[in-house]
């Protein structure tokens, strides 16, 4: 989505504040007056800008601390996104954000009418210009903040914004993987770059989209407590590609029993995409949202590698179902672990291990613990056994552990303490990686990408699944809970 204009202000106490930077685009202006109409308000001159947005951060007035309409206690500022008085009325949304010497802002196009206000979350170019000042402000930060330094950037800031935001509409967020030297171009190049993408990339065709979904899970084996998890998944791209301003399609696939993908992001290079996609929402009071496909993604690709779109999955089952079980007898503790994969899941894994923690109990004297697949490790500092399930689950995929774990009597100031798990409560965590494999089944191939362009490039995918924070808790002991389930 476009923005109207983008500012950089520099104010310190005791200053009247400076324009470091603006950049205003006219064509985005004019659809602000077809969207807006009656309710649309001219951006002022940069100046009176920088004193309205002063005015209403409260950065002037010494003489005067109190403003009704901007301090009364009925007013409860949550957002960085202002209403700021100009002579032509009350112009918004106008996002700032304050941070060391300077004052970043964006005004956002707003595709309706302003008047009565709509509600942030219906605005999509307000993320978008957050992401925007993010990445300015990232880049302003970068380095060594010397005053010679920090001016040698603002230099070069108008040549990277207008390949970051070419006409208005942000494609890339990260100014950092731009090039440094956007003047470096042959003169002896026999093809005209945009004006707004002054530099070429070079070197072998090359596409490559990376799937990573990491699962998290909380499992308690209690009648009371429900078990959850869920899927993150995040698409990764680079295109090496020698056209200028090449269009990209990439596509995500699901099977035909795969779970539909939810809570979909995508990054600002995104020309455009199905609207019901954006909608499919995990927190929806039924499955009606649910989006099954097709999963499009058309852009224009960022110089470097960046995250083309984010999504979440409600998955039938976890991949691997754990039951943990420890009672304590004075200095001496029993546990017996038991975990199953899910036979519907890849069984083979980069690495799989389950960490046994234990706290508040002193160091390990002695450990009797037998596996039945694997091998188990103490940890130099004592208080914690690895399990090392290895690359594979047996053919039954069913693994157990079981034993006790002897305590030494006197106590260190160096033992693990944890003010959560006390007494009997305790858990183990999984972490493993399963690669080629994704729980919701998204895979993206060759056939899944189109490039519009003379390029034929080589398509490289992968993906891949990850443990993030997957707890299996001792059901003879509390727990804490994240969903408890009622029953008469």
């Amino acid at each position: 989505m476009p923005i109207r204009g983008l500012w950089i202000f520099s104010h310190r106490l005791g200053s009247r504040g400076e324009v470091k930077f603006s950049r205003r685009y006219p064509t985005v202006e004019k659809r602000a007056k077809a969207f807006n109409r009656s309710s649309y308000v001219n951006i002022p001159e940069d100046v009176d800008l920088l004193r309205s947005l002063l005015h209403e951060l409260g950065l002037t007035d010494r003489n005067k601390n109190f403003v009704e309409y901007r301090d009364d206690c009925a007013r409860i500022s949550k957002t960085d996104v202002y209403s700021l008085m100009v002579s032509e009325g009350n112009l918004w949304p106008v996002l700032a954000i304050q941070n060391g010497d300077f004052i970043y802002v964006c005004l956002p196009l707003v595709e309706q009418l302003l008047s009565p206000a709509p509600p942030l979350i219906s605005i999509n170019s307000i993320s978008e210009a957050f992401s925007l000042l993010s990445g300015i402000m990232l880049y302003v930060n970068s380095g060594h903040n010397t005053e010679a330094d920090i001016s040698s950037r603002f230099t070069q800031l108008p040549f990277l914004v207008t390949q970051a935001c070419p006409l208005g509409s942000p494609v890339d967020t990260n100014l950092l993987a731009l090039p440094d030297n956007l003047n470096s171009t042959s003169e002896n190049q026999c093809y005209k770059s945009p004006a707004w993408k002054a530099s070429k990339q070079k070197g072998k065709a090359q596409i490559e989209v990376y799937i990573t979904e990491k699962v998290n899970s909380t499992q308690y084996d209690k009648r009371d407590d429900s078990d959850m998890w869920q899927v993150y998944g995040t698409v990764s791209c680079k295109c090496n590609l020698e056209t200028i301003s090449p269009n990209v399609i990439v596509g995500l696939n699901l099977p035909a029993n795969g779970s539909p993908l939810q809570d979909i992001l995508v990054h600002p290079c995104v020309t455009s995409i199905d609207s019901s996609m954006l909608i499919s929402s995990s927190v929806a009071a039924t499955d009606d949202s649910a989006f099954n496909g097709p999963y499009k993604f058309p852009f224009i690709p960022p110089f470097d590698l960046f995250q083309l779109c984010y999504y979440t999955s409600q998955v039938p089952v976890p991949p691997i179902l754990g039951f943990y079980q420890l009672t304590e007898d004075g200095r001496q503790i029993h546990i017996s672990i038991k975990l199953k994969l899910h036979e519907s899941i890849k069984n083979g894994f980069d690495y799989c291990e389950a960490q046994i923690p234990f706290f508040n109990k002193g160091q390990i004297k002695h450990s009797d613990c037998k596996v039945s697949h694997g091998q188990l490790e103490l940890s130099k500092e004592k208080s914690l056994l690895v399990w090392v399930i290895g690359q594979k689950f047996p053919k039954s995929l069913e693994i157990l552990l079981a034993g006790t774990v002897t305590f030494l009597a006197e106590e260190h100031p160096n033992d693990p303490v944890d003010p959560i798990c006390v007494g009997s409560t305790a858990y183990v965590k999984l972490s493993f990686r399963i690669p080629d494999y994704s729980l919701t089944g998204c895979y993206s191939d060759q056939h899944s990408v189109q490039v519009f362009s003379t390029a034929k490039p080589k398509i490289i995918t992968s993906r891949e699944l990850i443990s993030a924070d997957y707890y299996i808790w001792n059901s003879k002991a509390p727990a804490p809970v994240v969903c408890r389930s009622f029953f008469d």
